[in-house]
């Protein structure tokens, strides 16, 4: 837009200029202002304006209320520049456009060659078109400027004034479908969008504005429609088939987003999220083995999902892979901690104590869940002297209860070795 508005107002401050040269004096205020706004002077531009004679016969509002427009709208004077751009629309309205002046050749009384008239090629001057072409872009600017206060309404019914101008680009219809939005008017937005859509079918934003409000407003299958059909224009990546499922997940439709994300998956098998994501979707649906898997092909492609993988093997007691996976983290502590796991779920207690030097060297047992469990271990090895020495230094209220029946366990076993066994 600003593009726009800069070739026309580099139009209109040559008009002014040639106009201003056989006017009055107010007149030239007006052309100077013009030429201080292009040069950037914008402080002397409202000086020149304030000269000018608007009691003269001379007077074009049409033209002062535009420069002052332009000028409010450099100056950031959004309001400003709203009133003066509907002052200058008004004044556009009820304007006369006459043809602008030609300057013939004298004609002589002899003349080479030919002897028939030369044609006048020169186009007709159509004043209700070029009235119509001023009105036009006056609309696009005003759309600017209600946009800027945020008054979305204006906005979208000020490009819809703008006739041609705006519906000549993808970018108007995206805006306007944004204002109706902003404002509750859904269905206005959707309608805008698919009216940009016919006019710029090539146009990939305004598919894919449309699948995020089909999916606002939970209409998922139009919304997986409409991300489909972008997909296909643009030869969609991996991080837009994640965002298009996870949208869909957020909103509870898991199959939906199973099957965009098997497709996702056969076209990019090395995207490590991709598969990661599909093992988390396929747990919503309490598949805790096809999640495993999927979680392992993941950790090959990408070490840092190892420890999802570790885990999600743990929990469907496939123990050899877990600890073969576990072998391959570099984070040291993880490693020790997520071996603690796996130890307690099998009930190896002196493996458990075989990680103790472990647990200290990396300060693990900061932790009270894996003090406990340490103590634990040494409670069921029989080893009572190091299950309290550890359950003493337990702060965790739970943990704390715990250790303390533990204790009182202990204590019945020391009395009597039978109760222990």
């Amino acid at each position: 837009m600003n593009k726009i508005m800069n070739i026309f107002f580099y139009l209109l401050l040559i008009n002014i200029s040639v106009y201003a040269q056989n006017k009055e004096s107010d007149v030239n205020h007006l052309a100077l202002a013009t030429l201080m706004i292009y040069d950037g002077k914008l402080d002397k531009a409202r000086e020149e304006l304030d000269l000018v004679n608007k009691e003269s016969q001379t007077f074009d509002a049409s033209k002062y209320y535009t420069v002052k427009g332009v000028l409010a709208s450099k100056m950031e004077d959004d309001k400003g520049a709203i009133f003066n751009f509907n002052k200058a629309i008004e004044a556009t309205k009820i304007k006369v456009f006459k043809a602008p002046k030609v300057f013939k050749k004298e004609k002589y009384l002899f003349s080479l060659g030919s002897s028939k008239a030369k044609e006048d090629n020169t186009p007709k001057f159509d004043g209700k078109k070029v009235k119509q072409e001023k009105l036009d872009k006056l609309y696009i600017y005003l759309s600017q400027a209600y946009h800027k206060v945020k008054d979305y309404a204006n906005t979208a019914s000020s490009l819809d004034l703008a006739g041609e101008k705006g519906r000549d680009r993808a970018s108007l219809f995206a805006l306007r479908a944004d204002c109706y939005w902003k404002i509750k008017e859904h269905s206005k937005a959707i309608e805008a969008l698919n009216r940009g859509s016919k006019l710029f079918p090539n146009d990939t934003t305004l598919l894919k504005q449309k699948f995020y409000y089909f999916a606002d407003l939970g209409l998922y299958i139009s919304a997986v429609e409409n991300a489909k059909l972008y997909m296909q224009k643009t030869g969609a990546d991996a991080k837009e088939y994640i965002t298009l499922a996870q949208l869909l997940i957020s909103a509870k439709q898991t199959t939906e987003a199973l099957k965009i994300l098997e497709e996702a998956k056969a076209k990019f098998p090395m995207d490590a999220k991709i598969g990661i994501l599909l093992g988390h979707t396929y747990l919503q649906k309490e598949m805790k083995f096809t999640t495993a898997h999927l979680f392992k092909e993941s950790s090959y492609k990408d070490k840092k999902y190892l420890k999802d993988a570790v885990e999600m093997h743990r929990r469907v007691k496939d123990y050899s892979h877990a600890i073969y996976l576990n072998s391959m983290i570099s984070d040291k502590a993880e490693k020790i901690k997520q071996k603690l796991s796996i130890y307690l779920d099998r009930a190896e207690y002196e493996k458990i104590i075989g990680l103790k030097h472990g647990l200290q060297r990396y300060n693990l047992l900061k932790d009270d869940n894996l003090r406990y469990a340490l103590a634990y271990a040494y409670y069921m090895a029989k080893d009572y002297e190091a299950a309290e020495k550890h359950l003493k230094k337990i702060s965790d209220n739970e943990l704390f209860l715990k250790a303390t029946v533990i204790r009182k366990n202990i204590a019945k076993c020391r009395d009597n070795s039978m109760e222990c066994i």
